[in-house]
């Protein structure tokens, strides 16, 4: 790990201004050999963001064998692919910046990739290439794999819930997204923040709108591949009846961001109570059932609950579809496509959105 581009990006990160919290801040000890991560750091949100919290350098043997994972593939799982096109995601411009806490234009977060309707076949492997790509408008802002919403903004941007719901999963996979919080909006309709740095709140946690859940970073693989030339950014995944979604409307699918844009929360939002997603028992054992890797399936069937399985499953799904063959409806209800969604940023921080290619 001491090979990655640690000294290119402390050569950038050390002259930091301050960010939207209180900047970004290091020791080389604390990169290489961290002592902890977010699963148990009892930070508060004014403590200053670490270099090896923004980048999720913590458990080491941990983070080097999901890395493996991306690089080599595992069982039912393909590696994922590079190519010479993946260096069109490289933007030191916008990167340097974002890294020292700086906001390209104040207040604003930058959108740099969007859902890819035409995503290459995923029994290929993750792809980050960019060899067929179609955004929403009919541009190319996205690459081949790309299943959600970048959001660049600067590390230590709190990030908060984009809906009334409840927090289900808070974990870090390095070869996908780092760390990760996952809500259940109610309705099968669910959400994933990825590249947080730290988290503010539990597993079970019911948030209303709005209400802070984690501070932003980069952390994942993602990161030490590009170093300053990478973009930090939340990664924002929408997940509607199990399936990865564009929030954007498209076609004949309505917006589900309130507004029918990515807008800041609101108190002014009348929002109806969080009801929990509800799961059809056997529809869900019969999906778990059809796991191709034993370990995963064991996990999923020592979950405590129905909905405590069907909200792993979900992520499951999402990030590792070539693991599950059998996709049955595992839901008994699901709420239609509406606005529900708003940005998943602090209105304080972050009052707008615009897209990188309109720059």
């Amino acid at each position: 790990m001491k090979m990655i581009s640690t000294e290119v990006l402390l050569s950038a990160v050390r002259r930091s201004g301050h960010g939207p919290t209180s900047g970004l801040h290091t020791q080389i000890d604390d990169v290489l050999w961290p002592t902890q991560g977010p699963l148990d750091n009892v930070a508060t949100m004014t403590t200053p963001i670490a270099l090896r919290e923004a980048l999720g350098l913590y458990d080491l043997p941990s983070r080097l064998r999901e890395t493996w994972l991306a690089l080599r593939g595992a069982e039912d799982v393909p590696p994922s692919r590079f190519g010479l096109s993946s260096l069109r995601l490289y933007n030191p411009r916008l990167g340097i910046p974002l890294w020292r806490g700086k906001f390209i234009i104040p207040n604003r977060a930058i959108i740099t990739n969007l859902f890819n309707h035409l995503q290459t076949p995923i029994k290929d492997g993750w792809s980050v290439r960019v060899t067929q790509v179609r955004d929403f408008r009919g541009r190319g802002m996205t690459y081949d794999s790309h299943n959600g919403t970048d959001l660049a903004i600067p590390v230590g941007t709190t990030v908060v819930a984009p809906a009334p719901g409840r927090v289900v999963r808070r974990y870090c996979e390095y070869n996908r997204g780092g760390n990760k919080l996952v809500l259940d909006h109610g309705g099968g309709l669910f959400t994933c923040c990825a590249h947080l740095a730290r988290f503010l709140v539990e597993e079970g946690q019911q948030l209303e709108r709005g209400e802070t859940m984690a501070l932003s970073g980069y952390s994942g693989l993602d990161a030490i591949a590009s170093g300053p030339c990478g973009i930090p950014h939340v990664h924002f995944n929408v997940w509607h009846k199990g399936e990865p979604v564009d929030p954007f409307a498209h076609g004949d699918a309505a917006s589900l961001w309130v507004g029918g844009t990515p807008q800041p929360p609101s108190s002014a939002i009348d929002d109806t109570p969080f009801v929990p997603t509800r799961f059809d028992e056997h529809a869900l054992a019969r999906a778990i059932d059809g796991c191709l890797t034993r370990k995963v399936r064991e996990k999923l069937q020592s979950c405590p609950s129905v909905y405590d399985a069907g909200c792993m499953l979900i992520s499951e799904w999402c990030y590792y579809p070539t693991r599950f063959p059998v996709r049955p409806n595992i839901f008994s209800e699901t709420t239609e496509r509406r606005g529900l969604l708003t940005m998943p940023l602090a209105p304080a921080e972050i009052t707008s959105a615009v897209f990188a290619d309109d720059l």
